[in-house]
């Protein structure tokens, strides 16, 4: 096996942003549909997404540590998780009633959506080249990240916060446009994975300028 093409700390902050949500969702759900969907459904996808990610980042940092691009894997992301958390704590919503554990629930989706970012820093440091299977999980990502967008879309009404003046809602604001935001990260990887996609097929490695990944 190789490591060779994944992002270590791509799937740290993965891993740091599905620990931060289901802090909020184990134990309360003010995130969680109303309906039985929300009894442990989405808290068990979590926890198990949650040891696939640790356990990729055991291969990639121990068993296939000698394939490991560390020289490349070089985006720093302490500001970046460091930033997440500080908005995450002003533009909170409330539907916890919690503001620690709503401001976990919204550091998780600032940082998921920023951990795309060391992926396609390592892609832009390595030439742009992205073998297969890292290119169909970016994708999987994206597409991830539009279905959830568009559950938020339709329950901006419902997510509620302190506003800071009027009647404004940040909070429906803010988890919006993060969702805009990871999509507009990976809109250029986006044309060339469908580029490639109806061109060479699924098998195929993505060619990506390295211009327009950075």
């Amino acid at each position: 096996g190789s490591s060779a093409g994944i992002s270590a700390r791509a799937l740290a902050m993965e891993a740091l942003a599905l620990c931060c949500r289901l802090s909020s969702t184990a134990l309360y759900n003010g995130y969680l549909p109303v309906d039985a969907s929300g009894d442990w459904i989405f808290q068990a996808t979590d926890v198990c997404t949650l040891f696939l990610t640790l356990g990729l980042l055991h291969r990639v940092l121990v068993t296939e540590r000698a394939s490991y691009q560390e020289e490349e894997d070089s985006l720093p992301i302490l500001p970046m998780v460091i930033a997440s958390f500080a908005l995450a704590a002003l533009l909170h919503a409330d539907m916890n009633s919690r503001p620690f554990f709503d401001t976990m629930w919204m550091a998780g989706l600032f940082v998921g959506v920023l951990a795309v970012l060391p992926q396609l820093w390592l892609v832009s440091q390595t030439g742009g080249r992205i073998q297969a299977l890292t290119s169909h999980f970016i994708a999987m990502l994206a597409f991830s990240r539009v279905l959830s967008g568009i559950f938020m879309w339709h329950a901006r009404q419902d997510i509620t916060c302190a506003p800071w003046t009027g009647d404004f809602n940040h909070a429906s604001w803010a988890v919006l446009a993060a969702h805009f935001l990871h999509l507009c990260l990976l809109g250029d990887f986006a044309y060339y994975y469908g580029k490639n996609l109806v061109t060479k097929g699924l098998g195929a490695c993505v060619e990506v300028s390295a211009m327009d990944v950075v």
